[in-house]
């Protein structure tokens, strides 16, 4: 092969010496230095870390076996996102060349028809983190890496187009974390397969899928994800409540992220929040932040009186359990929240005028309101509050911070606000 064709294909071995020669790498903290062996056409050394980076970098085979061997004994973590890889026997040259490999990240690899062979699937067999966002791999090839892998604990299957799950006749025991945000997976039937292809599974990553419904009974949901303690159900379909109490079935779960689904969108944020933390007894982490114990007696008792004027007919199962465990609530007294208004007298001089203020404005708010009535400048002007019951006991009170709010001034109706113009204080020799 000349070097025009080898330029071409960009092998791992090629990029890899471009990359980390020391011209282009500098030496640091976890970097092995490694001379070249003889014959190699690796020329004089490399700086090699124990995570390689090599994404976009038109990788398409894997070059020399023992020049990989000799480099990357060493390497725990390899990322080839972005790449041109298409055939699983050059992506097994590289892995088998690299014993101590544990994390593999093979993301927007052109894989999409492309078969693993069982006969070379087992040099995979020491990755315990997989990703294969956007590669359109099938299900048949994952299914094979996944019999290959006895340790392999976290998957990533983003973004590969699929709205099915084919079953397999042997499930990944190992598996914890499951990733399989921005695909078609709209009918529970499919996602349930989860449960039997990665029994210890601990986390489920659905978002984006247009999931439609939560389905299956508790006693079946307890079989199936025994050990689920965290799923994200962010912008998927669900749209109705049955959908979240069903949630709690899950023996384990107590992460839950439920945002961006049509269920929800009527409701306002504290409504949001309130209503799903209360159906939800066992959720320790709600859309990312932790439930403390006061949050979740709040939103059951919102829950309570949320319902409670409901017919009879139409009330959750929830409410039931939560009325037995606080009782029938008595409603809110509702609380005027709107901004409050006071009317008090401005006085200029001998001119008075009422006028009426909002009293979360701030002075300078107020400066600013008096200067088109008074036609003074605002930097002009001093202004003295005058309370009407203390006013003999405290005096005028001068209202200097033009930040503050007026309410901090405990202004009521009939109060009095003291404008005074500014003096400029003009002084000369003849003055001392």
């Amino acid at each position: 092969m000349d070097s025009s064709d080898e330029e071409e294909e960009r092998t791992f071995i090629r990029v890899l010496s471009e990359k980390y020669n020391p011209e282009n790498f500098p030496y640091g903290q976890g970097v092995v230095v490694l001379p070249s062996p003889p014959g190699s056409p690796v020329k004089d050394r490399l700086f090699l870390p124990n995570f390689l980076v090599l994404n976009d970098c038109g990788i398409s085979k894997a070059g020399d076996r023992s020049d990989i061997e000799a480099f990357c004994a060493h390497v725990l973590e390899l990322d080839l996102a972005y790449n041109q890889l298409n055939d699983w026997g050059e992506i097994s040259t590289i892995v088998s060349s690299i014993p101590r490999l544990d994390f593999l990240n093979l993301s927007m690899n052109p894989l999409s028809g492309v078969q693993l062979q069982p006969s070379v699937a087992d040099v995979f067999s020491r990755v315990r983190r997989l990703v294969l966002i956007n590669t359109q791999v099938s299900w048949d090839t994952v299914h094979t890496l996944t019999q290959h892998t006895p340790e392999l604990k976290e998957l990533f299957l983003c973004l590969n187009g699929y709205d099915t799950v084919s079953e397999s006749q042997a499930s990944c025991p190992s598996l914890n974390l499951l990733q399989i945000t921005g695909n078609q997976l709209q009918d529970w039937s499919e996602v349930r397969k989860f449960g039997l292809l990665y029994p210890s599974l601990s986390t489920l990553v659905l978002a984006n899928n247009g999931l439609s419904s939560v389905g299956d009974t508790k006693e079946t949901l307890e079989h199936l994800f025994p050990n689920l303690r965290s799923i994200n159900l962010n912008n998927s379909g669900l749209s109705k409540w049955e959908d979240i109490e069903r949630l709690s079935f899950f023996p384990k779960l107590e992460d839950v992220k439920a945002q961006g689904i049509p269920l929800l969108q009527t409701y306002s944020t504290q409504e949001r929040r309130s209503l799903l933390l209360a159906q939800l007894p066992s959720v320790m982490v709600l859309n990312g932040s932790a439930i403390s114990k006061g949050e979740r007696e709040d939103a059951e008792r919102f829950f309570i009186r949320y319902y409670q004027d409901c017919p009879q007919r139409e009330l959750p199962q929830r409410y039931h359990i939560l009325v037995s465990k606080y009782g029938n609530l008595a409603p809110l007294v509702e609380v005027d929240l709107s901004p409050r208004c006071t009317s008090v007298d401005v006085r200029l001089g001998d001119r008075v005028e009422r006028v009426s203020l909002r009293l979360e404005q701030t002075v300078g708010d107020l400066k600013k309101q008096l200067k088109g009535l008074l036609q003074l400048p605002t930097n002009g002007i001093r202004l003295f509050h005058i309370d009407k019951e203390m006013s003999s006991v405290f005096g005028p009170e001068e209202m200097k911070c033009s930040f503050r709010a007026l309410h901090s001034y405990s202004i009521q109706d009939g109060d009095e606000i003291l404008v005074v113009p500014k003096v400029k204080n003009r002084c000369s020799s003849s003055d001392f």
